[in-house]
């Protein structure tokens, strides 16, 4: 078991593949795109996987692959393949903007992954080119379908946006309706790759549940203590949604994750500015020992929360990243 230095277990790496996508959204980046990282400064799948190996003979069991688009990567599934022969992963699963997942579904089961997370902030075509500044809702929506034809758990992740999409939130519900689906709100984050980046206007979780509650009528779910979702469900549909208070942070006194960014840095916290660098350490020769010494020291001067962790952070420099160079 690992422990960080306020006693919470470490279980969970959310590891980013790279910092690409073919979407430019609102909240994740600016619509002229980022400087995206050279090949040669990002991970390597090899080192990746050498990474991922550590770290589960120290008590990382549960994987999410994210980016950018994890899918615009080449070679993303024969890595999938590599990683889920190690046993002591026990589930892995994904985040995609769904583009061009369709065709990887099968692929998908075959391999066990446990579930995708599909982000979907809008039902109306319209609505989703101008969040996105793409016209790929008629690819995205399909892969939704093709999702729920799967084995795969299907998660919807839709970032709540004031004055984008707040008229989605109902049709989002709906979803749950007739169909097995999570729909999970998320507040919007501070991290659209631009100086100065703030969502003063943004709704926070309670304010989600209150428009939510103006319609329906909804019972809370058991929910782990990790769980950075408030889930419900509404008596009779078969799916539920639950409410992310990604930028409120109440959940932070239970989180059991670390994140690796694109280029191998190190995030003990989302709002950190990175740890060390992965990368760095592996290129100079540590052996996978000192690979983990690394890890458990940064995990025993981990932050309390996201706001001691921001705190700092600001002291240093403002906030310019893009969600797609964190992890999405």
């Amino acid at each position: 078991m690992l422990l960080d230095n306020h006693g919470r277990e470490i279980n969970y790496l959310r590891l980013a593949v790279t910092d690409r996508c073919n979407l430019r959204c609102f909240y994740c980046m600016p619509e002229s795109g980022i400087n995206y990282m050279k090949r040669k400064d990002l991970l390597s799948f090899e080192e990746m996987y050498r990474m991922i190996n550590v770290f589960s003979k120290m008590g990382i069991a549960k994987l999410r692959i994210t980016g950018g688009e994890p899918f615009v990567r080449k070679g993303i599934i024969e890595f999938l393949e590599e990683v889920s022969k190690n046993s002591n992963i026990e589930e892995i699963n994904i985040t995609t903007n769904g583009t061009t997942t369709k065709q990887f579904i099968p692929t998908l089961e075959k391999l066990g992954i446990k579930n995708i997370n599909l982000s979907l902030d809008t039902l109306n075509k319209e609505r989703f080119h101008k969040i996105t500044r793409r016209d790929y809702f008629d690819e995205v929506y399909e892969t939704y379908l093709a999702l729920l034809d799967s084995s795969l758990d299907v998660k919807i992740n839709m970032v709540v946006m004031n004055g984008k999409n707040i008229d989605d939130i109902y049709g989002m519900i709906e979803l749950t309706k007739n169909h097995n689906v999570s729909v999970r709100f998320i507040e919007e984050m501070p991290f659209n790759g631009t100086i100065g980046q703030g969502n003063n206007s943004f709704w926070p979780h309670k304010k989600i549940l209150n428009h939510i509650e103006k319609r329906y009528q909804f019972s809370a779910l058991p929910n782990l203590p990790s769980s950075t979702s408030v889930n419900y469900k509404i008596e009779g549909y078969k799916g539920s949604f639950g409410v992310i208070a990604a930028f409120t942070r109440s959940f932070c006194g239970s989180c059991n994750r670390v994140r690796v960014t694109p280029q191998g840095q190190l995030k003990t916290c989302l709002y950190d500015g990175g740890v060390f660098s992965i990368r760095d350490l592996m290129r100079s020769g540590a052996s996978n020992v000192e690979l983990a010494e690394a890890f458990i020291k940064a995990l025993n001067l981990r932050f309390k929360d996201g706001f001691e962790a921001e705190e700092k952070r600001l002291l240093a420099q403002p906030v310019s990243e893009s969600m797609a160079t964190i992890g999405g």
